[in-house]
């Protein structure tokens, strides 16, 4: 039932024309790489995919893709794990501008209790972590090179504030990016980072690599494929 599920909208503006926009967000397996609540998104099939997030607690489902229009709008929803489901819609405001929007419904895990929680400040927290990976974004487009409709491009990527960078991915999506040029792996299995060149010690990131046994929300997750995210 939809009507208990929290409603959350965020938006910004990227200096980008409305294509480019549109083009570098679907690559939705690169947001690790920039974003810092997203641990985890490897693809099923071209249709769907498998989410770990960590905002108010960590959460997992696999999604489906649905009411994608090029340039304009994708869409989806969640079809095992934490319940969910969203659009985001891309307008172009000039030839060089573009106001990205995105509205993410939710059911509020743990039932009532999730419910309170909301209230009592996790939804604030959520709406926080939604608009600062967002500006994530922005800031990715705008450190890739103009006309670029590949992420890896951007010198944004494995930012020191990414979850990749932190170490606090997931080892599904530490394989996923093994063909990243970025993604060089020390002893640590992190990114190199500039510490690691100096030899000082990185007993942190060592502390937080993730095993990949994430909690599951329910027990119908669909096992990972390693099947490319085609566009």
């Amino acid at each position: 039932m939809q009507d208990k599920y929290t409603n959350h909208h965020a938006e910004t503006i990227v200096n980008a024309p409305v294509h480019q926009v549109y083009t570098l967000f679907t690559h939705f397996n690169d947001f690790p790489k920039f974003m810092s609540f997203v641990k985890e998104v490897t693809y099923h099939d071209d249709k769907s995919s498998h989410w770990v997030a960590d905002v108010v607690g960590r959460h997992e489902w696999d999604a489906v893709n649905e009411k994608f229009i090029p340039d304009r709008q994708i869409g989806w929803r969640s079809t095992s794990g934490l319940k969910n489901f969203g659009t985001v819609t891309f307008t172009s405001t000039s030839p060089e501008q573009t106001k990205v929007d995105v509205s993410v419904s939710y059911d509020p895990p743990a039932g009532i209790l999730g419910v309170a929680g909301e209230k009592l400040g996790a939804g604030n927290r959520f709406l926080q972590a939604l608009q600062h990976d967002l500006s994530h974004f922005a800031q990715m487009v705008a450190q890739a090179p103009v006309g670029s409709l590949d992420p890896t491009s951007s010198h944004y990527l494995f930012h020191t504030d990414s979850a990749a960078a932190k170490g606090q991915t997931t080892t599904r999506q530490n394989a996923s990016m093994q063909s990243d040029p970025h993604f060089n792996r020390t002893t640590t299995g992190m990114p190199l980072m500039d510490k690691d060149i100096t030899g000082t010690t990185n007993e942190r990131l060592a502390e937080d690599i993730d095993s990949g046994s994430v909690p599951a929300e329910t027990s119908s997750i669909t096992p990972e494929r390693d099947t490319p995210y085609e566009r």
